[in-house]
């Protein structure tokens, strides 16, 4: 958790530099949006517009960070819950909070992997996984993880494997340690595994085994004058085709 938050601090240092850049408008999107929001970035710039600046990493990291000390101008989270931790805290601006995109929760296995999972109740996740773990993000703080500990709880399988998991930082990592082989399988969201041609999906979780996968977004309380534009911008349909593109859910 130190090691993100110096990763997140840094980058708002980076950002205060010059005079230029303190006019440039800063997001914290979690983890799973890197891909995507690089993009609406790029297109936002060629538009006219800003290049704003990203730190990517888990909601919980960077929600912690805005609590600590500021440095976004737009929150982005995977789920409402640390969206709600700041909101509650007065840290948002909440008129401008609204549910962006919604996703849904997949089973990999590396693109040369032969297994075969059929996700159900009680399913044999345990024997799948052979001698191996299963990766998923921080399941105590990191969205995905917790999205996915409530998945495989439901579905009665939890017990089975809880004392086989390798947690990771954030669902992008979890994701690398599966691309990589370093794990058999792993838990992650429908758009990281289309983001990376190293995994294949194996099995798509039921949406009534874990509460619905929203990102929602926000202005933070000192946001910038401008970056009222660009969250128009994210919210508007230029962003939505690169958000359809990329696998995520664009909620109206």
């Amino acid at each position: 958790m130190r090691q993100m938050l110096r990763a997140v601090f840094a980058a708002i240092v980076l950002a205060a530099l010059t005079p230029a850049a303190k006019a440039q408008v800063t997001v914290f999107a979690a983890a799973s949006l890197s891909d995507a929001f690089k993009q609406a970035g790029d297109v936002y710039k060629a538009k006219g517009g800003q290049a704003p600046v990203f730190s990517f990493a888990a909601s919980s990291a960077l929600a912690r960070q805005i609590e600590a000390s500021g440095g976004a101008d737009i929150f982005i989270s995977a789920d409402r819950d640390w969206m709600d931790y700041l909101d509650n805290k007065g840290l948002i601006a909440h008129d401008t909070r609204k549910d962006l995109l919604g996703n849904h929760l997949v089973l990999i296995a590396p693109s040369s992997s032969s297994v075969a999972v059929k996700i159900a109740p009680h399913f044999d996740l345990a024997g799948a996984l052979g001698g191996g773990r299963l990766s998923v993000a921080d399941p105590d703080s990191v969205p995905a993880g917790k999205y996915a500990r409530t998945a495989l709880t439901s579905l009665g399988v939890w017990n089975t494997v809880v004392d086989r998991l390798v947690q990771a930082e954030n669902v992008r990592v979890a994701l690398a340690y599966v691309a990589r082989g370093e794990a058999p399988l792993g838990i992650v969201y429908t758009t990281d595994a289309m983001a990376d041609a190293k995994v294949k999906i194996v099995g798509t979780f039921p949406d009534n085994s874990h509460a619905p996968i929203v990102y929602p977004i926000a202005l933070t309380k000192d946001a910038k004058p401008g970056a009222k534009a660009f969250l128009d911008f994210l919210e508007g349909p230029d962003a939505a085709a690169i958000f359809t593109k990329a696998g995520f859910v664009v909620l109206k």
